[in-house]
C-alpha cells in the first residue's frame, strides 16, 4: 500500500512539473478584453458621476467591485479553456498559473489594508502601487505565456510609476489613473493571447 501511495505521489509530482514547464493557453482573450473595456467604462462613468476626487472609500468600492467582476469573468473563461486546451492536465495548469499571480494579488490586498490603517494620508499612492504589483504578477507569468507578455509587464511598471509622479501633486483619486492603465493593459494582454502563441490552432 505504501508503494502504491509513493507511486501516486511520484505521478502527481511529474504531472505538476510538466504543468510548470508547459506554455499555459488557458487564459482567454475574450474575458481579458472585456475587463479592459470595463475598466475604461467604469473610469468614464466614475469621472462623470462622482465629483469628490478625494473620497477614497467610494474610489476603493468602485474599483474593488470592478476587480471582482473581472476576476470572475477571467476565472470562468480560464477554467473552461483549460479543460479544453490542456485536457488531462487542466487542474495542474490552472494551479501553476494561479501560483504565479496570487502573491501579487495578496500583497496588494495587504498593502491596501496597512495603508488604510497606518498611513491614510498616503492612500493616493495606491493606484500606482497596485499597477506596480500587477506588473510583478505579469513578469512572474511570462515564463509560460508568449514572449510579448513582457511588454505588458513593462506597461504596468511604467504606468504605475507615472501615476505616482502625477498624483503626488494633487493627492486625489482620479478614475483615469485606474481606467487607462488597466483598460489599455488588459487589451494588450488580450492581443498577446490572441496572436502571441506560436502554431496555435485552438479556438479563442
Amino acid at each position: 500500500m505504501s508503494e502504491l501511495r509513493q507511486a501516486l505521489a511520484e505521478i502527481n509530482a511529474i504531472r505538476t512539473q510538466v504543468a510548470r514547464d508547459t506554455q499555459f493557453r488557458g487564459y482567454g482573450p475574450v474575458s481579458i478584453a472585456a475587463s479592459g473595456v470595463l475598466a475604461l467604462l467604469v473610469a468614464a462613468v466614475q469621472n462623470r458621476i462622482i465629483k469628490d476626487a478625494r473620497d477614497f472609500i467610494v474610489f476603493l468600492f468602485v474599483w474593488a467591485a470592478t476587480a471582482a467582476i473581472t476576476i470572475c469573468l477571467t476565472a470562468a473563461e480560464t477554467l473552461s479553456r483549460a479543460r479544453r486546451v490542456h485536457y488531462g492536465l487542466a487542474n495542474e495548469m490552472v494551479q501553476a498559473a494561479v501560483e504565479q499571480f496570487l502573491p501579487a494579488l495578496v500583497v496588494g490586498l495587504l498593502l491596501t489594508a496597512v495603508l488604510i490603517w497606518a498611513a491614510p494620508r498616503e492612500l493616493w499612492m495606491l493606484p500606482g502601487l497596485w499597477q506596480l504589483l500587477f506588473s510583478l504578477g505579469v513578469f512572474a507569468s511570462c515564463r509560460f505565456l508568449p514572449k510579448e507578455t513582457l511588454a505588458v509587464g513593462i506597461w504596468y511598471l511604467v504606468t504605475g510609476l507615472t501615476c505616482i509622479v502625477i498624483q503626488s501633486g494633487s493627492k486625489s483619486f482620479s478614475p483615469w489613473t485606474m481606467g487607462i492603465p488597466f483598460g489599455v493593459g488588459q487589451l494588450l494582454v488580450a492581443a498577446v493571447l490572441q496572436f502571441g502563441f506560436e502554431g496555435s490552432s485552438e479556438d479563442s
